[in-house]
């Protein structure tokens, strides 16, 4: 079943084995799921980096062009095919899950065709794209997906499972003093060691849209409270930071923001590198598979070729 508001009684995840190759290359039996990572694909996995995952999940923004699975170069029927082979717990998308202004008739006719396979898991955070309706911002989306994204009458929610606290937030009313009032109180009444955060306009990025300061009020929330993980969408690019502060300084208490707008839209470039950034990928499409243990996180980029793109250190939670 999927993850309910607040609390979620999911099974356990697949456990991952990783068999060596020579020259550097690996096979890895994920989910279900027989991975191959030629050499000089990926970076290799950190000594020491988790083999177990109490859970696992997948993540990916900016998915949904207006093309289906017949179109030549249509993205985002190949990464609704990878997260199927991956079978996780549950899905995070993190906004644009629909071009361009995000209709209910453009989610029936392209994101349902691919994505919307395992729209029962999906765990949705709203994108700009969204804002767009001709009907209303957020019309489309929010009659599509439904309660899953309005659980209590608002485009924001969390939700608990294991040892982790999840939450969806919706980066363009980050100016909403409700949305702001209403985190503060979710943190305070959160019992969970671990707590991972997502929304659409990334704090920190390399791309063609860069730093975004609107969400920096939520990231002091968050870093005060000690969150681990931030996921973020909006540039079309794969990027992982090392943990860091608000102010964007290098932190070892800090978070880890990983901006993964590559589920299908069209790629942007890199522009300006930011520090801290410790990988960047463009022209890849794919999604995030995120392995979480009671007491931390890891995860792989895997590529619609089946092949793992970049794998990232292992993370204790504060």
């Amino acid at each position: 079943m999927p993850p309910t508001p607040r609390t979620m009684n999911t099974p356990i995840g697949k456990a991952r084995w990783a068999i060596p190759l020579a020259a550097g290359a690996s096979l890895a039996l994920v989910g279900g799921v027989l991975l191959w990572s030629p050499a000089g694909e990926a970076d290799a996995a950190p000594t020491g980096k988790d083999t177990k995952a109490a859970f696992t999940a997948v993540a990916a923004g900016d998915i949904a062009e207006q093309c289906t699975e017949g179109d030549s170069g249509c993205e985002h029927p190949k990464t609704a095919a990878l997260v199927e082979k991956l079978n996780p717990s549950f899905v995070m998308t993190m906004g644009d899950n629909q071009y361009d202004d995000a209709r209910l008739q453009d989610f029936e006719k392209y994101y349902d065709t691919s994505w919307g396979a395992f729209k029962d898991k999906t765990r949705p955070a709203p994108g700009n794209h969204e804002t767009y309706d001709p009907e209303g911002p957020l019309a489309g989306y929010k009659s599509y997906f439904g309660d899953v994204a309005y659980p209590k009458g608002e485009s924001y929610y969390s939700y608990d499972q294991d040892n982790w606290h999840f939450i969806a937030l919706d980066s363009n009313s980050f100016d909403d003093d409700a949305q702001i009032d209403w985190l503060k109180a979710d943190l305070a009444a959160n019992s969970k060691k671990c707590v991972a955060a997502y929304w659409h306009h990334p704090l920190f990025s390399s791309g063609e849209h860069g730093n975004d300061p609107v969400s920096r009020p939520v990231w002091k929330l968050l870093y005060d409270n000690k969150a681990e993980l931030v996921l973020n969408g909006h540039d079309h690019h794969y990027e992982r930071f090392a943990p860091q502060n608000p102010d964007g300084d290098a932190d070892d208490n800090g978070i880890v923001e990983l901006l993964g707008g590559m589920g299908g839209a069209n790629p942007y470039k890199i522009e300006e590198v930011q520090p801290n950034s410790e990988k960047r990928l463009t022209e890849t499409f794919g999604v995030v598979k995120l392995d979480f243990t009671d007491t931390g996180f890891s995860w792989d980029l895997v590529g619609t070729d089946g092949a793992t793109k970049d794998s990232s250190p292992s993370y204790e939670c504060h």
